[in-house]
């Protein structure tokens, strides 16, 4: 243990701690900016420096460890000056408009600028401008840039990409796609982590509100919207409603209230996907399995990762749709019948945890029904949430309605796809069923959920083992793969989700800086799927109806044009480490 003076106050803290996190134990909070624990501790914006006796320049908290007899300051007049001056320096090169910027009131630069009363501004304001693909799911303002370099480090540690990099010098010095590529040569996955660990509105995702206002306004369209699982988790984390009260049941009323003439589950279209791809597994694992596992094709951010990352790999997906575009294509084919319309007459709309999810929509051959696009515009959590402050909703006056039928009947099976392992879980319950002809006790397989990145476990079902692993986050997913090559584990289904911790850690989810919340979300998932009716896919009456009425049963030829894809018929863009050495990309992957 370290003795030493924080503020006054006398404290003991283990040996190797830094500043920081010894002054939050005695409940000071030291402002910071670019950091972010164990991924990004580099002391680049300088606002957490504190002064220590005897040292004769201000020192960063976020990476300086504590020493015996140390005496710190934390808001000392020189601290004070000293924080105030560098944000004064960062808001020189940034564009300060916060009225229209997407983070306004949340946003770490605007709440510390505002805590340190700063009023004016003494220097010349100079920000960069450059262009940018304003088409691309990506959107970064490079006049909002403060250059905290969080987004490199997310994108290099967590997802091992490398998309950004510090480019220039001096003055010019600012953050940029690496090597030199524009965003939409690069290798980019458009997961999102850079956009939710970034700390102002620099990275965005791209808004496509006005799409959905102006559809709903189209009297000749049909608007039909589905909300993915994870949504519900979190849609009104930033809207004034208690805990409590954030039902999805109240969600409905609020986008009912917006305009949408249906507001369906992807829940059902999850519940789909499970029939579709415990089938599909079943079918390879009977044949007597492959020299690779079955590997889940749910995350469009996983998707593009396999493509890009290791191209040979893709055969080895499972040919199942994601839950949004299963859905999608069933509602301007099946529900399109229903209602006795033409399928250009629906406008199906997402909204998605997912950054990734307007990118899958936009490929061209995801698309199997008879009109132009399966799923027509997509939203992630936050844009939903704009939608629906512009409502001006007073939800304490606001009546809870139910999802509209058939579409929005979903079990806890569909539910929990929003959680790491909750894919995996979901068709291993139906797997079973498949097999014996009983249904599990439906917690049998939670084996698989945790917070631990790369998980394994093994099951039997009627005798016959199962090896499987689930993986979120690409760095382990990365890990995993690189393992499988080697030889050194071996399984027979695998679940991998982009993001850390899964959808519900997506990066269209709310932010809220300095948090990471996936984990927090999923058990909300698990506690709706513990108090549901249903929580078998298999079970669902709308299952059940769509394919006694319509698809006849799982992979059957019409489910397959439908609910399945050709992940090699688009192309993807490849990853730099294919013009390295065998030597180098092994380095890169593992710096």
């Amino acid at each position: 243990m370290v003795k030493l003076t924080i503020d006054k106050q006398v404290i003991e803290v283990e040996e190797g701690t830094k500043i920081i996190d010894a002054a939050r134990e005695v409940g000071i909070i030291i402002p910071r900016l670019c950091f972010l624990r164990d991924i990004n501790e580099i002391g680049a914006c300088r606002i957490c420096s504190v002064e220590v006796e005897g040292a004769d320049k201000l020192l960063t908290a976020c990476n300086t460890i504590v020493e015996e007899g140390m005496v710190v300051r934390t808001n000392s007049p020189k601290v004070r000056v000293a924080r105030r001056k560098n944000i004064e320096l960062i808001l020189s090169q940034h564009d300060f408009t916060c009225a229209t910027c997407v983070r306004s009131g949340n946003c770490s630069l605007q709440e510390i600028a505002n805590d340190l009363n700063v009023d004016s501004m003494p220097y010349k304001i100079k920000y960069e401008k450059r262009n940018w693909n304003k088409e691309f799911p990506l959107q970064k303002n490079f006049s909002k840039c403060i250059k905290c370099m969080r987004c490199i480090q997310v994108c290099d540690k967590i997802q091992s990409l490398g998309i950004w990099d510090v480019v220039n010098s001096g003055s010019r010095t600012t953050v940029d796609v690496s090597y030199n590529r524009e965003i939409e040569e690069a290798d980019c996955v458009v997961c999102g982590q850079c956009i939710t660990h970034c700390p102002v509105g620099a990275l965005t995702v791209r808004n496509d509100t006005n799409k959905v206002y102006d559809a709903i306004e189209n009297e000749e369209l049909i608007t039909v919207v589905q909300v993915a699982p994870a949504v519900r988790a979190a849609w009104a984390e930033n809207l004034d409603i208690k805990e409590k009260m954030a039902t999805p049941n109240l969600m409905v009323a609020a986008l009912k209230k917006i305009g949408f003439d249906y507001v369906f589950d992807t829940d059902f279209s999850a519940d789909l996907t499970i029939m579709e791809e415990a089938s599909e597994f079943l079918e390879i694992y009977k044949s007597g399995g492959r020299d690779f596992p079955m590997f889940t094709s749910c995350c469009p951010g996983w998707i593009r990762f396999i493509k890009s990352q290791y191209p040979d790999m893709v055969k080895y997906l499972s040919t199942a749709k994601s839950p949004q575009q299963m859905f999608g294509a069933v509602a301007k084919s099946y529900y399109a019948d229903i209602l006795g319309v033409s399928p250009d007459k629906i406008c199906c709309i997402s909204i998605m945890p997912c950054s990734a999810k307007k990118k899958e929509a936009e490929i061209e051959t995801i698309n199997d029904t008879n009109a132009s696009r399966d799923v027509d515009i997509v939203i992630t959590t936050r844009e939903m949430e704009k939608m629906i402050r512009a409502e001006n909703i007073d939800f304490n006056k606001l009546k809870e309605a139910s999802f509209d039928s058939p579409l929005g009947i979903g079990s806890g099976a569909g539910v929990i796809f929003g959680a790491t392992g909750g894919v995996m879980e979901a068709a291993l319950r139906s797997a079973y069923y498949f097999v014996t002809g009983k249904n599990p006790d439906p917690d049998s397989f939670s084996a698989v959920r945790g917070e631990r990145g790369w998980r394994e476990a093994k099951f039997s079902i009627a005798g016959n083992q199962l090896n499987v692993a689930v993986v979120s986050g690409l760095r382990n997913a990365r890990e995993l793969i690189e393992a499988l090559i080697r030889g050194d584990v071996n399984y027979d289904f695998v679940e991998v989700m982009a993001c850390p911790g899964g959808c519900s850690g997506g990066g269209g989810q709310p932010i809220k800086d300095g948090y990471e919340l996936a984990y927090s979300r999923a058990s909300k998932l698990y506690d709706l799927d513990k108090k549901m009716y249903l929580r078998y896919s298999h079970e669902n009456p709308a299952i059940q109806k769509i394919y006694n009425d319509y698809l006849e049963k799982p992979n059957s030829e019409l489910a397959h044009k439908l609910l399945h894809t050709n992940h090699e018929s688009w192309k993807m863009p490849l990853s730099p480490l294919f013009s390295m050495d065998e030597d180098s990309r092994f380095r890169y992957n593992y710096k």
